[in-house]
């Protein structure tokens, strides 16, 4: 009765409600089912909810544009002020395939695993403080904390500034409720940090160190003309902040909703104490149950059509990750949290040609953390009073976990 009164009210999906930060999958399941393809008129963006719909749209690139930017308030914004930003999130082939080989060698399987030893030290460093206590923060003081300490290491900025880093992009990400744009505050952090890159840039061109950021600064990139050049200061910036970012933002949502998720189902994190090789399978499910990134903005540079709708040329449009994870026509039994699933292809870290470069670090760093939490943390409960949740532009999960240990 419910669902056939709500098919007959016109939906609305605002990625900037208090509906959406509290948890839209309810939302996203009458979406699926009753307006998969969705345009809204308050902001002017189509959305794209189904799964089969999604993981097409992402691989095709000649239809949906980064080069407008990736998120609603970027993707509003005129082209040639997109292209200030040097990133290569921003870029379409053949630029994107160019730039995106610079760094992938950093991200293979086999570079990745030789950080293990380093991941896991920086991890236990963090978690291992609460070890003879009976309380922490599983965000604030933990997932927060560690991923931006691991990437901010690789690229080469110094010790004290690191966690600087994951404050300027909390502030830069926030979004107030019905507002698609950055608060002051925001903008004034997104400055700062773009200034900090430049700054730490060139202090790496006058004092080069054994770091991805002195390496960016020696190797070159064919422009397309066949004619090799090195990366300006802006490009290499470009490239820092892009990291950086990503490097913090991803394993501290996922983490985050790791601690919630296994004290919601303690059945699940029985499996895991019981057998913790079951712990890379867990971030596996985390990532399809709560992603992290609940949305990749696109531009439509061409008329398309999905399941059955038009999508015209000329709007931004929005791949709705938390919702295609949750699609009962691809899961069986989408919303049971199930860390043995099956494992299907994985859009939690991107798919196509934006797949997240990092994804093997950020995997290995969400794997190593929940065995630390099981092993350190076998028996727990969440403060749910304490919970908060973040308002952030396409990024979804906790600023604060309290964790209370249970004997």
């Amino acid at each position: 009765m419910t669902d056939t009164i709500l098919s007959e009210t016109p939906l609305e999906f605002d990625p900037f409600s208090d509906e959406y930060f509290n948890g839209p999958y309810d939302l996203y399941r009458r979406m699926r089912d009753h307006a998969p393809v969705y345009f809204n008129e308050k902001y002017g963006f189509w959305a794209l909810f189904r799964y089969e719909d999604v993981c097409a749209a992402h691989k095709d690139w000649q239809t949906f544009s980064s080069a407008h930017g990736v998120d609603l308030s970027t993707l509003n914004t005129d082209e040639a002020v997109i292209r200030m930003y040097h990133s290569i999130i921003m870029m379409d082939p053949p630029e994107h395939d160019r730039f995106r080989a610079l760094v992938s060698r950093v991200f293979t399987p086999r570079a990745v695993s030789a950080l293990e030893p380093m991941v896991r030290e920086v991890i236990v460093s963090f978690l291992g403080e609460f070890d003879d206590k009976d309380s922490f923060d599983a965000v604030a003081d933990f997932s927060g904390p560690f991923p931006v300490e691991i990437i901010s290491r690789m690229l080469g900025v110094p010790a004290s500034e690191r966690q600087q880093i994951r404050h300027w992009l909390d502030v830069g990400l926030h979004r107030e409720p019905g507002q698609m744009d950055p608060t002051p505050e925001g903008i004034q952090a997104q400055t700062e940090s773009g200034i900090y890159w430049m700054e730490l840039v060139a202090e790496k061109r006058k004092n080069p160190t054994d770091d991805m950021m002195s390496r960016l600064i020696q190797v070159e990139v064919d422009r397309g003309d066949g004619e090799m050049t090195r990366l300006d200061d802006q490009e290499i910036a470009g490239f820092a902040s892009l990291l950086g970012g990503a490097g913090a933002e991803t394993v501290t949502k996922l983490v985050g909703n790791a601690a919630y998720l296994f004290h919601k189902h303690p059945d699940q994190y029985k499996k895991l104490i019981d057998d913790p090789g079951k712990a890379p399978a867990a971030a596996e499910e985390i990532l399809r149950y709560y992603p992290p990134s609940q949305y990749q903005g696109r531009y439509s540079v061409r008329e398309s059509t999905w399941s059955g709708v038009t999508v015209p040329a000329g709007f931004p449009t929005i791949l709705i990750t938390g919702s295609a994870t949750r699609d009962e026509r691809f899961y069986d039994e989408p919303d049971v949290f199930n860390i043995e699933r099956t494992p299907t292809l994985a859009l939690g870290l991107g798919y196509g040609i934006h797949s997240c470069l990092g994804a093997a670090l950020a995997r290995m760093e969400s794997r190593i953390a929940i065995e630390e939490l099981a092993t350190r943390w076998p028996h727990y409960e969440v403060d749910e009073a304490g919970l908060a949740r973040v308002q952030m532009s396409n990024v979804a999960g906790y600023s604060n976990v309290p964790v209370h240990r249970t004997r």
